[in-house]
């Protein structure tokens, strides 16, 4: 059945007696991808999944949660000619930590592991579908990365209303290199049209059930015609690009990897990037776990 839904949003204040989730709120199963022995012993060993809890000043509930994937060799502070580019992937409207069919929890693992490494954050929201929080929860993210590690640019990826809090802080800040986002809502995504000539991304699955792929043509054509943009509609595929959930993942680590100036060479694509880090009977379980399917998200 085809929907003509463009929001997720969700209306008025923040909740009342409903905390935000802390870190130490998610289950220890999607702190790394079930399959990360899959990726070479050296990164394995060395790579660090660091559990936060990062404070954010625009009130009494001023901590968001998150799992930073740091490369194993990293510098910090890092050289004027060392790379500075993280990723900062963000969920749905009922907030989440693994993405997408779990996209988010093996993209994390192979930045972290490809060439000097792309230190790659999958935070969560304090609240939700409120995208006011949803903002500063992100610009509290990249302030706490650029204090503590030095990274100063980024890349911003988002999932159905992530694609709000992207595009907002994205049009707004320039120290966004680029944007990607699968399933996105348009509702409070005005801000793509101040990204050119920052690249974009956009994912859909032409049987999204949740959002209609229309929004995904509708922002392709809000950004303009100034910049780098790509739209890539997934034939009969749903909410969660469950039907190609790795060839999408590709594309966000080939997105991130140029927006960050990196290259991947034949060696790394073999040893990274074809990994499958998580099967696709795996996908679902770990949406549940990682808090990713709370309605009013959905698989379809």
């Amino acid at each position: 059945m085809a929907t003509t839904m463009t929001s997720l949003s969700a209306d008025g204040s923040k909740p009342r007696n409903v905390p935000p989730r802390a870190v130490s709120d998610f289950d220890r199963g999607v702190s790394r991808p079930p399959h990360a022995s899959r990726l070479p012993s050296k990164t394995q060993t060395k790579a660090q999944v660091e559990r936060l809890d990062l404070q954010v000043e625009d009130g009494p509930d001023g901590f968001v949660a998150g799992f930073l994937h740091m490369p194993p060799n990293f510098i910090s502070p890092a050289p004027e000619t060392h790379h500075r580019t993280a990723a900062i992937l963000l969920s749905g409207a009922g907030g989440g930590v693994v993405g997408p069919s779990s996209i988010y929890l093996s993209l994390g693992a192979k930045l972290a592991a490809l060439g000097p490494g792309i230190p790659t954050l999958r935070l969560d929201y304090r609240y939700p579908a409120r995208n006011r929080y949803c903002v500063s929860d992100v610009r509290a993210a990249m302030g706490f990365l650029q204090d503590m590690y030095g990274l100063d640019r980024f890349v911003l990826v988002g999932w159905s209303f992530g694609g709000a809090p992207v595009f907002t802080v994205g049009g707004s800040d320039d120290r966004v290199v680029g944007c990607a986002a699968i399933a996105s809502q348009t509702a409070e995504t005005d801000g793509i049209r101040r990204l050119a000539p920052r690249p974009i991304l956009l994912l859909h699955g032409t049987g999204d059930t949740t959002l209609s792929p229309s929004c995904s043509e509708r922002l392709y054509d809000m950004y303009g015609i100034k910049g780098s943009r790509r739209i890539k509609l997934f034939d009969n595929d749903n909410h969660a690009l469950s039907g190609n959930a790795h060839t999408a993942e590709a594309m966000l680590l080939d997105f991130i990897v140029k927006c960050a100036g990196l290259g991947v060479n034949e060696s790394q694509k073999k040893a990274v990037v074809d990994r499958h880090l998580v099967e696709d009977g795996e996908r679902t379980e770990l949406m549940k776990k990682g808090g990713d399917l709370k309605p009013p998200e959905s698989l379809e």
